[in-house]
């Protein structure tokens, strides 16, 4: 199985979009599940054969100097593509139902974006060195840079050239030359287990300031302070948030610095070295400053929105920590909290179409006449704090216990204060939505029930299923992560 083909589907369905258009919805649609589910299986065939031991490559698309386009496969890529591939599925479905009840304009625009979009995610996914994913990851950042402006407003376009400039900036600035400068001293690009750097003979100080180029240039992981581009991407429709949160942008960025730390720094190397001794209180203060600036957000996509932003860190915060038990529960995090996202921006999708609500001060009752949404949103709020019975337990639990490898409590400590934030900020959410009188009910009057378009709720249903189910099947993802080989001689 050659990783090549997980690029075919989202590129092959991109003519039939265009073809099919505004006039042929139906078969539009119809072609993008199609491929989604293609792309799924694709996927599924390629976790089989890591599972059995396969190496799995394609060949060379060699630029310069020796440096090639290249991707091959590794345990982490594979659980971010299946991810990614199966929630283009769901995301497609919700989109059906948004964009059609919410009467959006450029819906073949915004399919077609979409599509690619997932293409350049599957090649940073099945990346096999700096130089691929460096493509991919810009890639990705101008395909979906029409998503974040679909809306054609002056406030959308005033987000879009703020989401536009951070991202190209930082990876122009500090990304690039970072990859210049490992393939300066390493004299390779290729992602290698134990990674490439351990003997270039750098010391601590400059690997500490290589690693601070690639974890501030990797914008799309939101370190503070580069991380507004972020909520100013929230004017864009909710579909297109929950691509940049759960499915794509986000995402990508965690995993880029996952993927950097273990195989081109190397675990090891990081830890031996202390390079990541001043960038953990940066990855720290975003977990909490994020929480704190949730607190004062009454808009709910921008509570969601800096949520987020806390979250990423999280994973970076694992990454950084350079332990084996924290990277595989930052890379279990990356599922964990996609889910249990993209189950809460879906819901607050369906109340701005249902219910025509955008405020958290406007959603007193609302669990009454949507409870099958609301009880969705609990459900969410749930795996983001990381409370049974949703997976995002396990992946926290890594990651603390991983802070605890480090012989130091602190970062456990950061972990669990930003949990109780979590519970402070999401839970009053639900709870006003259900414990709270609808306005204007009389007493023992009933409210109708006005759920969102039925596709939207299939869509809430499964991710909402998903994260439950996470909690009690977690062991296939932890069992691909335990093939990873983090060192070279392993």
């Amino acid at each position: 199985m050659n990783p090549l083909w997980a690029l075919l589907p989202p590129l092959a369905v991109v003519p039939f979009i265009l073809w099919f258009g505004e006039a042929r919805r139906n078969l539009r649609e119809g072609a993008i599940i199609v491929a989604g589910l293609v792309l799924l299986l694709v996927n599924g065939a390629i976790y089989d054969a890591t599972v059995a031991g396969e190496a799995l490559e394609s060949g060379e698309f060699v630029l310069l100097g020796g440096f090639a386009l290249k991707l091959s496969v590794e345990p982490m890529g594979v659980l971010f593509a299946l991810l990614a591939s199966f929630l283009w599925v769901v995301t497609t479905v919700y989109s059906i139902g948004y964009m059609r009840g919410h009467h959006e304009t450029h819906q073949t625009r915004f399919y077609t974006c979409f599509a690619i979009a997932l293409a350049a995610v599957m090649a940073a996914a099945y990346s096999a060195n700096l130089l691929t994913l460096f493509v991919a990851y810009e890639a990705l950042t101008l395909s979906t840079f029409p998503l974040v402006t679909h809306a054609g407003t002056e406030e959308a376009k005033r987000g879009g050239r703020v989401y536009l400039g951070i991202l190209l900036a930082t990876s122009i600035g500090l990304l690039l030359p970072a990859i210049v400068w490992t393939a300066s001293v390493a004299g390779t690009l290729d992602f290698v287990p134990g990674g490439v750097l351990g003997g270039t003979g750098l010391g601590g100080g400059t690997l500490a300031l290589l690693l601070a180029l690639f974890t501030f240039g990797i914008g799309k992981a939101a370190v503070m302070p580069l991380h507004r581009w972020l909520p100013a991407a929230m004017v864009a429709p909710t579909p297109v948030s929950a691509l940049l949160h759960a499915v794509a942008v986000v995402k990508t960025g965690v995993f880029s610095i996952l993927k950097i730390v273990t195989y081109t720094f190397g675990i090891d190397t990081v830890a031996g070295s202390g390079a990541a001794t001043w960038l953990l209180p940066f990855a720290a203060f975003t977990v909490v400053a994020a929480s704190v600036v949730a607190f004062t957000k009454d808009n709910l996509k921008a509570r969601l929105a800096y949520s987020t932003v806390g979250q990423l860190s999280y994973i970076v915060l694992a990454a950084l920590l350079a332990t084996t038990m924290s990277v595989t529960g930052g890379a279990l995090h990356i599922v964990m909290h996609a889910f249990a996202k993209i189950t809460l921006f879906f819901c607050a999708g369906a109340v701005l179409v249902a219910a025509h609500k955008s405020l958290i001060s406007e959603l007193d009752g609302l669990g009454r006449r949507m409870p099958l949404t609301m009880g969705a949103f609990f459900v969410g709020t749930l795996g983001i704090i990381g409370l049974p019975p949703a997976g995002g337990l396990w992946s926290k639990m890594l990651i603390v216990g991983g802070s605890f490898d480090t012989d130091t409590l602190f970062w456990a400590g950061v972990l669990v204060i930003s949990t109780l934030m979590n519970i402070a900020y999401l839970l009053p959410i639900p709870m006003r939505a259900f414990l709270r009188p609808y306005p204007g009910l009389a007493a023992g009057e009933r409210v109708a029930w006005a759920e969102a378009p039925t596709p939207s709720l299939w869509a809430i249903m499964l991710t909402a299923t998903a994260t439950v189910g996470l909690f009690f099947y977690p062991g296939p993802l932890v069992e691909l992560l335990g093939l990873i080989r983090w060192r070279a001689e392993s």
